[in-house]
């Protein structure tokens, strides 16, 4: 039963849905016993489908895909979680249908967010300049359609965006290392008056845990794909960097109380290509801790050896990476970490294996915190 729907600013591309189990209330989860570990989860779903509406009739035919990425939460059982590589739709029909599967095995969510990414987002210009406008290559973030791989969170207190980066111009960002398309002829050099930073979401999320706990949440774009003026290089590594410069007060207040840091990065901080000054330096951030977790030998357990890869790529190709990161605040206790990738003949290695190239990555935090003087 949906319990409030609001557009904000008057405008239709930003919706905020807090979505109440049937039989449940919104009062009753709010008074879910405060409990003695928060398990923070991050997850490329590769859910992503090719055309609106295809996702969400995947989700309910039953495709062993989606059935699979159900199967691995419900494992897994984080009591917040943000998804990436989901198709958004104003509805949140697909994110409902997805949360319907998660409760037909007992690990569904009262509060699901979701809001409209970048992704497929029109700009009106042939940013890549090959003559045609509207393709995927010319909107805010590569997409067929807008909405298309977007990310949702799903929790068990309610959820409110504080604030959205999403439309901070790239060229606005301090420090930029943005480059134009004056190259590229056509339209691409009147990018800079329109072009976004992020090619999907940079949020700021409050979950009304007690104290509140504040999430920030992107997926950069991958940093390849482009020319030798490294523009998806460069876009990548100012993605990552805007946490930065958010931490350390240049992009408005610094959120109150603890933070914990969820995305995916598409870089690893030593390997293969890109420019990873950025995200070592959020890595080793005063104000963050990375658990570094390792593989769990069955599951959700304890990471092993890590950190981890947390995607496998084909051969010859990338490979396995860790380009997904859970960072909590400093302050907070990590109990345990770990990526959810079982070894093989392990309890739902085949069902990992078959959900997504990516592993879902969580981290144990001791909840509420420790006063501290």
């Amino acid at each position: 039963m949906i319990r409030g729907a609001r557009a904000v600013g008057g405008c239709r591309c930003l919706l905020i849905l807090l979505i109440g189990l049937s039989g449940g209330s919104a009062a009753g989860a709010q008074e879910r016993p405060a409990a003695q570990v928060l398990r923070l989860a991050f997850y490329h779903t590769d859910l992503a489908r090719d055309g609106p509406g295809l996702l969400l009739r995947d989700l309910r035919r039953g495709d062993p895909q989606t059935e699979a990425v159900a199967a691995v939460i419900a494992a897994c059982a984080p009591d917040v979680l943000v998804l990436s590589g989901i198709d958004y739709d104003a509805d949140l029909a697909a994110l409902a249908a997805l949360n319907a599967l998660l409760e037909a095995q007992g690990a569904g969510y009262p509060y699901l967010f979701a809001a409209v990414p970048n992704a497929g987002r029109p700009t009106g210009l042939d940013l890549d300049g090959n003559g045609r406008r509207g393709e995927a290559r010319d909107a805010q973030g590569y997409g067929r359609f807008a909405g298309q791989g977007g990310l949702a969170v799903l929790a068990r207190w309610k959820l409110s965006l504080s604030r959205d980066l999403s439309s901070l111009l790239w060229r606005d960002l301090p420090d930029t290392l943005f480059v134009d398309h004056a190259g590229r002829g056509g339209e691409g050099a009147r990018g800079a008056s329109v072009q976004r930073l992020s090619s999907s979401v940079h949020w700021v999320v409050e979950v009304a845990t007690e104290p509140p706990l504040s999430l920030l949440i992107f997926h950069a774009t991958p940093p390849v794909f482009d020319g030798p003026e490294d523009r998806n290089g460069r876009r990548n590594h100012d993605e990552t960097a805007l946490w930065l410069h958010l931490l350390a007060g240049r992009l408005g207040p610094v959120p109150s109380g603890p933070v914990v840091l969820l995305g995916d990065a598409n870089l690893d901080p030593h390997d293969r290509e890109g420019r990873g000054e950025a995200l070592r330096a959020l890595l080793a951030h005063p104000a963050l801790q990375d658990p570094a977790p390792g593989r769990g030998v069955a599951g959700c357990a304890p990471g092993q050896g890590g950190p981890a890869p947390t995607v496998d790529w084909p051969v010859p190709g990338p490979g396995a990476l860790r380009v997904s990161y859970v960072l909590p605040d400093r302050g907070l206790q990590v109990v345990a970490a770990g990526v959810a990738w079982p070894k093989a003949g392990a309890p739902l290695a085949e069902t990992v294996q078959r959900a997504s190239r990516h592993r879902l990555v969580w981290a144990e935090v001791r909840w509420p915190p420790e006063a501290r003087d």
